[in-house]
């Protein structure tokens, strides 16, 4: 139940938070948190209408199946995170100023989504080729954004280490939905923040 409560935000990343959300975002939501919290095989179409208090037929008018609340789910999340590094690496005499946004904004995304977080670390590959190459590759050009800062912080960093690096920033930053509540969301932001900054400034030169 704690991970459905979670997913009250979980959505926003997916439907576009800052407009007003329809009956299509907030059914999307229920059926989020509820891959989340049961995995993708413990529930059923009937389980998300009941939850969302909607009809076999009205519930279908939105969505095909679970794999098309899937899709629409970690499509636009994959998208915005990339338009979001996109932005925030448009500074390269900058290094150090980009890297501390991008932590910020990867630090906001994951305490406001951990149902998605979830999903896509769990459910991912039980989308269809497509939709799942699709991600993929918009996940490559996020790291890709992270890369170029990294190989601007530490000179001589090859492109390879710097998506060790970023790959294990993401781990530590995306670990949200594993967090209990016994720490408050700005300590948890202030402590995710800045592990990971310490990580990726710490020296990259072999021992």
């Amino acid at each position: 139940m704690a991970v459905e409560q979670q997913a009250r935000g979980a959505a926003n990343g997916a439907t576009g938070a800052g407009r007003r959300r329809s009956r299509r975002d907030e059914i999307l939501e229920i059926a989020v948190g509820l891959f989340a919290s049961r995995g993708y095989h413990g529930v059923s179409m009937d389980d998300i209408g009941a939850a969302a208090g909607v009809t076999g037929p009205a519930l279908y008018h939105h969505f095909a199946g679970k794999e098309a609340m899937l899709v629409a789910a970690l499509i636009p999340v994959s998208e915005g995170l990339l338009a979001g590094g996109r932005e925030r690496a448009a500074h390269p005499d900058d290094p150090r100023g980009t890297l501390e946004s991008l932590i910020d904004f990867h630090v906001d995304f994951a305490l406001a989504n951990p149902a998605v977080i979830a999903l896509h670390l769990h459910e991912l590959d039980r989308l269809p080729d497509e939709p799942r190459r699709r991600i993929r590759r918009l996940q490559r050009l996020y790291v890709e954004e992270w890369v170029t800062v990294l190989t601007t912080l530490h000179p001589g960093l090859p492109d390879g280490e710097a998506r060790v690096l970023a790959h294990a920033a993401f781990g530590l930053m995306n670990s949200t939905p594993f967090l209990a509540g016994e720490v408050d969301r700005r300590r948890r932001a202030e402590l995710l923040r800045g592990a990971t900054l310490a990580a990726l400034l710490a020296p990259t030169d072999p021992a």
